[in-house]
């Protein structure tokens, strides 16, 4: 029926043809499906439900609304991914070589299986070390790359070891004592408390600030971080908030004040006596994004520029750091808030005094019980008086603080890159470890596939985010023409709605290589077909919290959510095309069309380059 159907013909004809094509290709390389199966069978899956889609639109009873979900469901997607990685003689590539290791002294019975192991994150990565020597300047990649290589082993070991125990002995707030005493106590692990001390000593935010390599400081220090945020246990976290902080005052320009200049050089130090942490307190009880329809923290003023903040904050991440940016109203003397954005301003506070390390007249009401991130204490607080000093004008917090957001949101997509990089490095050497049938489970075709499927997502993935650092270097140095700050515009919410959601997929997809035990954890957006890919590559451990597995699963699902979901990541692409007046989307055009110069005339790159090319002249 879907043959004679007007609308519906052309989709039927591609569903039947790919058909004939497969039985074709299987029939004359039947050795295919070795590497192929997965792909074969979601392939079959795909047409199968084209096929129903478009024969159901065809039925008596059927509305333009089935013609339409046939239709999406047909064009959204690639129908025949067997088909295309065929067509890329996919099948018969690996990746990973085999390089076995043999058991272990068994303890109980007669097998024990070996652990996967981390290699020095730097040194093993070399699509890191390419990237790095083709952007940077030879004589500083020579000079840096001994830091990062012995950077790369201590997050292998001694690092990583911290981060694991952050995710065993997680944040507790005791908020009586025993004798009905309200304390307010939150305790953090001396694992944490140690990350603080690492974060600081390795410069993880003094890098960017200390601008020694000019515009190419920002590469440096996120390389760095693209190291250390799987193994910081979450301490990327308030690091995040710590790099935007400091990126807030100097944005606006508040440095030239005493009292800011020592916040700001503590925040950017590498004294991990006297450095600084920062937390973001934006989303209250009425909304996260929607801050302006949200925010109910009135102000009130005690007399140069400072105030006292009433509110309850309703997810205030980092509540054991040291300083915090938050948002309020500022009450006149009736007592009367202007409402919207333009009645929010943005206020600095600390949140226990420096010497008596009393709360500074803030509640903490509860830790939220989070599915991930759970290393990182994020609370309920209620704000009863607490002194506030407004760094932005009256009424300009959201353009304020939005200098926090873009690093915050960067920070973001780099670890949830780095978290697909870490992933991989795992499931490489657990290939080589892990026996199935009688040999390794590297020597399977289909399992090596999967692997190299994932580092080509990883791979996209790391360039987005690294070149969205690029271009903030370039452009904190005064050195971006008007295009490139244009394309900047564009990148910061693009890059992160983007990596944040492919990290799950790849992620998913690396505990895969475990076996199924990692899949009940992970009960949010992604389908389960796309978890268990991810869990299977583990197996079994995919699942045992005591493999240090699950909580990668759990913590990037949080990444997609922190600073803007993607429906409101969306909305703010299509804010900045708005507010250009459609030249952020031509100068994107114009910068990828110069930058595929070299691609079109590439004899194996050409076809791609032009295929790349016309679809950006389409959009």
């Amino acid at each position: 029926m879907a043959l004679n159907h007007a609308v519906l013909k052309e989709e039927a004809i591609r569903v039947q043809t790919s058909i004939d094509t497969i039985i074709n290709v299987i029939y004359n390389n039947p050795n295919v499906l070795d590497a192929g199966s997965r792909d074969f069978s979601f392939t079959l899956a795909r047409l199968f439900i084209a096929t129903t889609l478009l024969e159901s639109s065809c039925l008596v009873g059927s509305t333009d609304l089935d013609e339409i979900t046939a239709l999406r469901w047909c064009k959204s997607q690639d129908l025949t991914p067997f088909l295309t990685n065929y067509g890329l003689n996919y099948y018969n590539k690996q990746s990973i070589e085999t390089n076995w290791i043999p058991f272990s002294r068994p303890k109980y019975g007669n097998f024990t299986q070996e652990m996967p192991q981390l290699d020095n994150q730097f040194t093993s990565d070399p699509f890191l070390q390419k990237y790095l020597q083709r952007v940077l300047p030879k004589e500083m990649y020579n000079e840096i790359s001994g830091d990062l290589s012995r950077f790369g082993g201590r997050v292998a070991t001694d690092i990583n070891q911290l981060g694991l125990e952050c995710d065993k002995h997680l944040p507790k707030l005791i908020q009586q004592n025993a004798w009905g005493q309200t304390c307010n106590d939150l305790y953090v692990c001396s694992a944490w408390k140690q990350q603080k001390t690492v974060s600081a000593d390795e410069g993880i935010v003094a890098i960017g600030y200390e601008r020694k390599y000019h515009e190419f400081s920002r590469l440096y220090q996120f390389a760095k971080l693209f190291l250390y945020a799987p193994s910081s246990g979450l301490y990327s976290c308030p690091i995040a908030m710590t790099d935007g902080a400091a990126k807030t005052i100097e944005s606006l320009k508040l440095t030239d004040q005493s009292f800011y200049e020592d916040i700001y050089h503590r925040l950017t130090t590498r004294d991990a006596n006297t450095f600084y942490t920062s937390g973001q307190w934006m989303t209250e009880k009425g909304g996260g994004s929607d801050v302006a329809g949200g925010t109910e923290t009135v102000a009130v003023s005690i007399g140069r520029d400072m105030f006292k903040l009433y509110g309850y904050k309703w997810f205030s991440s980092a509540t054991d750091a040291d300083i915090a940016l938050t948002l309020g109203r500022i009450a006149d003397e009736e007592g009367n808030v202007l409402q919207g954005t333009r009645g929010l301003t943005l206020f600095f506070l600390k949140i226990r005094d420096d010497a008596t390390k009393r709360l500074n007249e803030i509640d903490m009401i509860r830790l939220k019980d989070k599915l991930g991130t759970r290393q990182v204490p994020t609370a309920e607080l209620l704000l009863d008086g607490t002194i506030a000093h407004k760094m932005s004008e009256e009424g300009r917090g959201v353009a304020a603080i939005a200098n926090m957001l873009q690093i915050t949101r960067i920070h973001n997509a780099i670890g949830s890159a780095a978290y697909m990089r870490r992933i991989i490095s795992i499931a490489r050497d657990y290939a080589q470890r892990r026996k199935a049938f009688g040999k390794p489970i590297s020597d399977y075709p289909i399992h090596m596939q999967t692997l190299a499927r994932m580092d080509v997502e990883a791979k996209g993935a790391f360039m987005l985010a690294f070149e969205n650092v690029r271009l903030l270097g370039k452009q904190e140095m005064g050195l971006t023409s008007d295009e490139e700050n244009l394309v900047l515009r564009l990148l910061n919410p693009i890059s992160k709605l983007f990596v944040c959601k492919q990290s799950l997929s790849t992620i998913s997809e690396g505990l895969e290589a475990f076996g199924g035990q990692g899949a009940m954890l992970f009960v949010c957006k992604q389908s389960l077909s796309t978890i268990s890919e991810g869990l299977e590559a583990f197996g079994g451990q995919g699942a045992m919290e005591d493999t240090g597995l699950p909580v990668m699963l759990r913590d990037s699902q949080i990444f997609t959510i922190w600073e803007g979901t993607t429906n409101i990541l969306s909305l703010d692409v299509l804010r900045v095309l708005a507010k250009t007046g459609g030249e952020a989307l031509r100068a994107f055009r114009s910068h990828i069309k110069s930058r595929l110069e070299m691609a079109l005339n590439h004899a194996v790159l050409k076809e791609e380059a032009i295929r790349v090319q016309t679809s950006i002249d389409t959009i």
